[in-house]
């Protein structure tokens, strides 16, 4: 082999393990995203752009109430009451890639994949209440400093339930115009991506998302 395949093949070589390292960071440890809706406003704008903390994900770790997190859109998110049973409030997953490639392509590199940003209301085996324009968690309203004065949580399709063992229950700040957990259920924990950690643009917000 002369020298200059050599080099080429050394070239090669580092930019493959280069690409691999990145992928095996972004997957498990953390990745950058812009926000996209409104639904977190005024809490996240669009076009801010965000680090996500992925290293939860990775240890299977529960998120705690008020975290702001990622997680895969259900593959149903509309639905009426006639629909729906309170007693079983899961989102459904119906879209699951096929074949060792088409699932990398998915949840590695995430082309089509669709994700939410919302923060986190009700925990494992909490009884969740939505009526009179509050949220009553095991009885109690929830105190939400985070929304704006004069919003109120309307009573969706979920609004009477226990959240089951292995999920949580996620709403939008901006609760007139977020698709939630009130429409498709709660998220299972193997479906969350991320934690919103810190906000890395506009510069003058630098710093950690609460």
């Amino acid at each position: 082999m002369n020298a200059k395949i050599k080099n080429v093949l050394e070239w090669v070589y580092c930019i493959v393990i280069a690409v691999v390292l990145a992928l095996l960071f972004r997957y498990f440890i953390g990745t950058p995203t812009i926000v996209q809706q409104v639904s977190m406003n005024p809490t996240l704008v669009q076009d801010q752009r965000l680090w996500l903390n992925r290293w939860g994900r990775t240890i299977k770790k529960m998120p705690e109430r008020y975290d702001i997190i990622t997680f895969e859109a259900p593959s149903k998110t509309s639905y009426n009451y006639n629909e729906i049973d309170q007693s079983n409030p899961v989102a459904k997953y119906d879209n699951e890639p096929q074949g060792l490639w088409n699932k990398f392509t998915y949840y590695v590199l995430e082309i089509k994949k669709d994700s939410y940003i919302k923060r986190v209301i009700g925990l494992p085996g909490e009884h969740i209440e939505i009526k009179n324009g509050k949220v009553y968690v095991k009885g109690e309203e929830l105190q939400e400093d985070y929304l704006q004065q004069g919003i109120v949580t309307d009573s969706l399709v979920f609004d009477d339930f226990v959240v089951p063992e292995g999920y949580v229950f996620a709403m939008g700040d901006n609760r007139n115009h977020s698709t939630d957990c009130r429409e498709f259920g709660c998220i299972p924990l193997e479906k969350i991506e991320s934690k919103v950690w810190i906000r890395i643009w506009p510069l003058n917000l630098f710093g950690k998302v609460k």
